[in-house]
């Protein structure tokens, strides 16, 4: 059959462009546009090959085998068809299994079934050689791609490279117009716009019943830290240091009673957001007023109607990114809200979410695989990034709503 398919081993192609564009194979140091790259990836193979694309098969690893976000996106796009190993972990890394065995079998199949005329391999594992010779037997032509390698050297079985009938490399360029890397040590995502009443907040000083506890866990340290001392020495107790007193936006927010004065805020203080945990009630710092601790949840307010199209969309369309994730779930719900004046209500709150919705939003948030690399704990300048698209979209549409009608 005058026609060609391609075989991509995800660990590989991925793993290769994590290493040329973040400097270390990890994939959870870049954001991929799956949609680009499975676009790129077929007006590629058909313009190499001269032969039209019969189909893309995705072979990847899974916790239990279990579709993750990226692949359920992937398997519903036109002619893809998602293949999916065991991903294991073992000494602190992810190792996948049943990969190459998969790859393996599907190769000589489409080869002894004279399904193709061109294959295309986008792999660097010398287990597939067997595979590929069988295929040349059956009188198909293989196709060997390569992911620019970040030192210049070889990322591919030199055997493979030898036995494949023709030999391209992936660079930097190409890779790009899907694949980037994520930033480290920063946001990866505009911040919501400014408002005027957070900066009186941060400029002004801890309440006194705050900085009098913080004052009692230092004494409390003290103490500690001497009954403790001889009890090290001899082994039998390790002192656990006592929290830091960094404010949390509960901390914050009580500052904004009326006749506060701004002051210098502590150079060392950061802004700690709620978790889906729940939040620590503390003396003298009111907790959430009742109309705001009672706004209906995500959940409460869609049908199963509404859920099944969710789910659809979040398949096909988004892409995952911690920011774009707030956005999405701010707008479903802002959009299903009964009454309009409670996202007023709401804004009043600015930076907390209530807690409710905040456990929801993580919730929510998890599942387009932000877990995955991060022991099960979603990593602080994404949980930033994720409120910072909610309060985003808030901001926008807020603004929309009040804008004037010619405008």
């Amino acid at each position: 059959m005058d026609r060609c398919i391609v075989l991509v081993d995800a660990g590989y192609l991925l793993g290769a462009a994590a290493s040329l564009l973040a400097g270390e194979p990890s994939r959870s140091r870049i954001t991929v546009d799956h949609t680009a790259l499975i676009q790129g990836l077929r007006e590629r193979a058909e313009s190499d090959t001269e032969r039209p694309l019969l189909r893309i098969y995705w072979f990847d690893g899974a916790p239990d085998r279990v579709p993750q976000p990226e692949h359920r996106r992937l398997r519903v796009m036109p002619r893809v068809t998602v293949r999916l190993g065991a991903l294991t972990r073992s000494d602190g890394r992810w190792a996948q299994k049943g990969v190459d065995a998969a790859m393996h079998a599907e190769l000589t199949e489409l080869a002894r079934n004279r399904a193709c005329s061109d294959i295309v391999l986008v792999t660097g594992d010398g287990d597939l050689l067997p595979g590929m010779m069988a295929a040349k037997e059956h009188g198909v032509a293989v196709h060997l791609w390569a992911v620019q390698a970040a030192d210049g050297d070889y990322n591919q079985s030199e055997d493979l490279v030898a036995e494949a009938d023709e030999r391209r490399v992936l660079d930097r360029t190409w890779i790009t117009k899907a694949v980037r890397a994520k930033e480290i040590g920063g946001i990866c995502a505009p911040q919501p716009a400014p408002r005027p009443e957070i900066a009186a907040i941060l400029s002004a000083p801890l309440p006194e019943s705050s900085l009098a506890q913080t004052g009692e866990r230092a004494a409390d340290e003290q103490q500690q830290e001497h009954t403790a001392a001889p009890d090290a020495q001899n082994g039998a107790q390790e002192r656990v240091p006592a929290p830091k007193g960094v404010p949390t936006p509960k901390d914050l927010a009580a500052l904004r009673a009326p006749g506060a004065q701004p002051a210098q805020h502590p150079a060392n203080a950061t802004l700690r957001w709620s978790s889906d945990k729940g939040w620590v009630d503390r003396p003298g710092v009111a907790s959430e007023p009742p109309e705001i601790a009672s706004m209906p949840t995500l959940a409460q307010l869609t049908s199963a109607e509404q859920r099944w199209a969710d789910r659809e969309e979040d398949i096909t369309t988004v892409g995952g990114d911690p920011y774009e994730v707030g956005q999405v779930f701010a707008r479903r719900w802002m959009e299903r809200l009964p009454e309009p004046a409670q996202v007023q209500k709401l804004s009043t709150m600015y930076p907390r979410i209530p807690h409710r919705v905040d456990g929801e939003l993580l919730r929510y948030a998890a599942r387009f695989g932000l877990l995955a690399h991060k022991d099960d704990q979603i990593d602080e300048h994404d949980r930033y990034a994720i409120r910072a698209g909610f309060w985003r979209e808030i901001d926008v549409r807020t603004a929309a709503e009040h804008a004037p009608a010619g405008e």
